[in-house]
């Protein structure tokens, strides 16, 4: 086998800039590729073998991490905010940045970020499609609050989206013009047809046949349901990646940043650098879990005894972690020695 030759890759949507080096850091060559499959094709055939080849990750990675893989003798992927604090400089375009990469990877100082399997992308890639219908069906109801308020008119809002009071409330309420009735109407379509999709989605990820054995054992987990099972399985990837719960903790977002200098130390109660997505589920399981369970019920009363319920819903988020991380790690259903209700937050 030759040398090995190494390849830093700058991704944009419309063209892929590249470099080319051996191992030694002499420049074999560079330039710029369309963003397309023919064109990697194309390239790739242009290549001296073997060669390994990093990127930036983006949201235009995976398709190219995908195309690449199989031809490469490693295909890694770099974590962008740490490549920013590596290799930043004065000056800064594409091909720069393509070589940069490129001495990262043939010095082996390259940040790698995790890449999943294409199988657990693709469904992450509806589930989060879901999220972004659950929003907007969000966005619908406020908007029927605010055209009834806009309008004067009075409702009953603990019941203003079931299907018979709307439907009474358009009928007989007089306040309701002909101007502000189709308007309504659209809103709620809407909403119901946003439903169904969600619904239809969220039910073909369960009965998906990759996720539904692993989704079954998460939800045996007290205050774990459907939602936070599915965002667990499908963010996390693979769970055997974290070395540790505290680092599957800090992956979620559920522990404060630290800056300290001397005999300065500041601290955030809760970190940005995270998953927002297993963030936000994790808390929100959090908030109703000591409803479940009489464990995690202590512990959010023995948090909130120091005087902050944030504080006691993010220690009962940590021990959700905990708990998911166990139920992976080992693929088996949760043992319940309390008498722990299994009912899903």
């Amino acid at each position: 086998m030759g040398p090995m030759y190494y390849i830093g890759l700058d991704v944009h949507k419309q063209k892929i800039s590249f470099c080319v080096k051996d191992s030694s850091g002499k420049l074999f060559a560079e330039g710029w590729i369309p963003a397309t499959r023919f064109d990697l094709d194309r390239w790739m055939n242009t290549l001296p073998q073997p060669w390994s080849a990093a990127l930036e990750a983006t949201m235009f990675s995976g398709w190219i991490y995908d195309h690449l893989k199989t031809h490469a003798a490693a295909l890694k992927v770099a974590h962008p905010l740490m490549l920013r604090a590596i290799a930043t400089a004065k000056k800064k375009n594409d091909r720069i940045d393509a070589s940069k990469i490129c001495d990262c990877l043939r010095c082996d100082f390259l940040p790698e970020s995790y890449m999943a399997p294409t199988a657990i992308r693709e469904r992450r890639r509806t589930l989060r499609y879901r999220n972004l219908l659950v929003r907007q069906m969000v966005q619908m109801k406020i908007k029927i609050s605010s055209l009834l308020m806009e309008a004067g008119v009075s409702y009953n809002k603990h019941k203003l989206h079931q299907a018979g009071y709307f439907r009474e409330l358009l009928a007989t309420n007089l306040d309701i013009n002909e101007g502000l009735r189709p308007l309504l109407q659209l809103c709620r379509e809407t909403v119901v047809r946003l439903s169904k999709t969600e619904n239809g989605l969220v039910r073909s990820l369960r009965e998906d046949p990759v996720l539904q054995y692993r989704v079954e054992r998460l939800m045996s987990i007290p205050a774990i349901g459907p939602i936070t099972a599915l965002t667990w399985a499908l963010e996390i990837g693979e769970v055997h990646r974290f070395s540790s719960i505290k680092k599957a903790i800090s992956y979620c977002g559920l522990c404060g940043d630290e800056q300290s200098s001397g005999n300065a130390v500041q601290r955030t109660p809760i970190s940005k650098q995270r998953n927002k997505h297993l963030q936000t589920v994790l808390i929100e399981a959090a908030k109703m879990a000591p409803r479940y369970s009489p464990t995690l019920a202590l512990l959010y009363d023995r948090e909130k005894q120091k005087g902050n319920a944030n504080r006691a819903t993010l220690a009962v988020a940590r021990k959700l972690v905990a708990y998911l991380v166990a139920i992976d790690r080992g693929q088996t259903h949760f043992l319940i020695l309390d008498q722990e209700t299994r009912t899903a937050a």
